[in-house]
């Protein structure tokens, strides 16, 4: 079986990225293989985050990937292709999309979609990793505690066919996880930080308890965010310890 094809659709799961890595303890799986649910009981975000999504009204999914070729200090690539998978799909909808860093798409200053990629290290490079995705298609209301979300829907108006846009954003996955494969490193990183939500506009954010403004210029090799201070310090952050205010 060519990699990249089978799809396992489910009615049903805890969360589609438990699902795929019990899949990783029991079977023999091919990269790319996906799945898919309807309805994700237990969708889970970073940390204790949940990921709301009503039944067959979104799409909530995983895909394995087996990046032998990438070294453990580079991880963060995956986390910039499979954004920029993302926002190439959602951008083919509708304009006015970005990356909030780390990997969040959002329209505006609306959340459109979110990953959380779980990664397992053999040696000094990736055994497997596991990115589970959530992209609100057709959901119009949510009622969690979610600050911002919005769906395609309530962006556009118009209703989809949740299985064809699976395809469609496989695709553009694809596309990008094999420029990886391809050593693209740097025109990956290049379309990264130019697509990055608020970037080179001063904003905003919290830092240990208190609110300074600042802009964001880059984002490096580890993942971290860099800022440059309205009064004129240079500062990188890891994820959490810094708060987009919005």
């Amino acid at each position: 079986m060519k990699s990249w094809k089978r799809i396992i659709s489910l009615s049903s799961t805890d969360s589609t990225n438990s699902y795929a890595m019990r899949l990783l303890k029991s079977d023999e799986v091919e990269e790319g293989t996906l799945v898919f649910t309807q309805e994700q009981i237990q969708g889970r975000g970073l940390g204790k985050n949940r990921w709301e999504s009503e039944r067959n009204m979104n799409l909530t999914f995983s895909i394995i990937l087996f990046p032998g070729f990438l070294p453990v200090e580079q991880h963060y690539m995956l986390s910039k292709v499979i954004s920029l998978g993302l926002l190439d799909y959602a951008s083919s909808k509708v304009s006015g999309i970005s990356i909030k860093w780390p990997n969040d798409i959002y329209y505006q200053d609306k959340k459109l979609a979110g990953i959380l990629i779980e990664n397992s290290i053999k040696g000094s490079v990736l055994n497997y990793s596991v990115a589970g995705i959530g992209l609100n298609l057709n959901q119009e209301q949510f009622v969690s505690d979610a600050p911002n979300p919005v769906s395609l829907k309530q962006i556009t108006g118009i209703h989809y066919h949740v299985e064809d846009e699976l395809h469609l954003v496989r695709q553009h996955l694809k596309k990008y996880y094999q420029k990886l494969q391809s050593g693209q490193m740097n025109a990956i990183h290049r379309r990264y930080i130019e697509s990055l939500y608020r970037l080179n506009k001063f904003h905003n954010f919290r830092w240990n308890n208190r609110i300074f403004r600042a802009k964001i210029i880059g984002v490096n090799e580890y993942g971290h965010l860099q800022v440059i201070s309205s009064t004129n310090e240079h500062r990188e952050f890891e994820f959490k310890e810094i708060e987009f205010l919005i």
